[in-house]
């Protein structure tokens, strides 16, 4: 049986297509490659511009420096074991809820829906949640990063929703056997529920490594700041630093950061390595997880 041929406009489709899918990856990879470029180049040399694509002096003195420094590998590690416990305790957590507003014969579902829809709704703003923290003893404490970050409606709105999609006869068959309610959500939901757990777990991981807001306005000790405020605060340091020196700053700082530049290491060098730092274990983690996203965001958004 031959292959059909497409038709003009079909190939005139798929070209289309392709080519406005190549332009896009292409847009979103580049400054990727270009911040990785730089990183493992001299950083006296990338001053000069003209580097797009490889290092144009190789080194690898911008990783050392970096990962020499106490506050960057501290806030490496306090990065990592926030997004690990945020993301398996916010999807355990969320799922727990999504399971018990699936539940027909639940008492008030209902307002329990609508008491949850109406709080994401509506917010007391920075200031009231700077005291409400301030006064559960929550400033500067490991807990500010993680309690806040374990809830969000919207997931548990998409996996209310694929739990509904699970047909009722397995877990009244469980029942009938004897399962409890924690038997039935362990060994029958759960198990059936992977591609939007994992849908879950990404949006909540990559949300909670790149958030940079928490660590900023509620914490002040640099040994409980997370890699993205790190990195928050190394760009504004230097956005200031650079209007200092071109106004005639402080000679102290022109100084040191003419020592970095003869070991050819620069802020604005280290600014990208920090960046490629931070960014490699989701790109890593990601792939891991994508043969669930589509599946979990699409499954989960829609109620046959």
């Amino acid at each position: 049986m031959g292959v059909r041929k497409m038709s003009l406009p079909d190939r005139i489709y798929t070209t289309l297509n392709y080519t406005a899918l190549l332009v896009f990856c292409v847009t979103a990879l580049y400054p990727f490659i270009y911040f990785l470029a730089l990183s493992f180049n001299d950083g006296y040399d990338a001053m000069k511009g003209g580097i797009y694509f490889l290092p144009r002096i190789y080194t690898l003195e911008n990783y050392s420096k970096a990962f020499h420094n106490p506050l960057v590998l501290n806030s490496f590690f306090i990065s990592v074991a926030r997004t690990v416990t945020v993301t398996v305790l916010s999807v355990l957590l969320t799922a727990m809820l999504a399971y018990a507003l699936s539940r027909k014969g639940l008492p008030g579902r209902k307002f329990i829906v609508f008491f949850f829809f109406f709080t994401t709704l509506f917010s007391g703003g920075l200031i009231p949640t700077f005291i409400l923290y301030r006064q559960l003893h929550m400033l500067n404490t490991f807990s500010v990063l993680v309690l806040p970050s374990l809830y969000n409606f919207f997931n548990a709105i998409i996996m209310k929703t694929f739990f509904d999609g699970i047909p009722a006869g397995l877990t009244e068959s469980a029942k009938i056997d004897g399962a409890g309610e924690l038997s039935v959500f362990s060994r029958i939901i759960l198990p059936l529920s992977l591609p939007v757990l994992a849908t879950i777990a990404l949006f909540v991981g990559v949300g909670t490594w790149n958030d940079w807001f928490t660590g900023q306005f509620f914490i002040q000790n640099e040994k409980l700041q997370p890699a993205a405020t790190f990195l928050n605060k190394m760009i504004s340091e230097a956005s200031f630093e650079s209007m200092t020196s071109s106004s005639g700053g402080s000679s102290i700082q022109n100084m040191n950061q003419a020592q970095m530049e003869l070991r050819g290491v620069t802020p604005e060098a280290l600014r990208m390595t920090f960046v490629i730092i931070i960014t490699t274990p989701i790109i890593c983690v990601y792939p891991f997880l994508q043969k669930y996203f589509v599946k979990g965001v699409l499954v989960g958004s829609l109620k046959e």
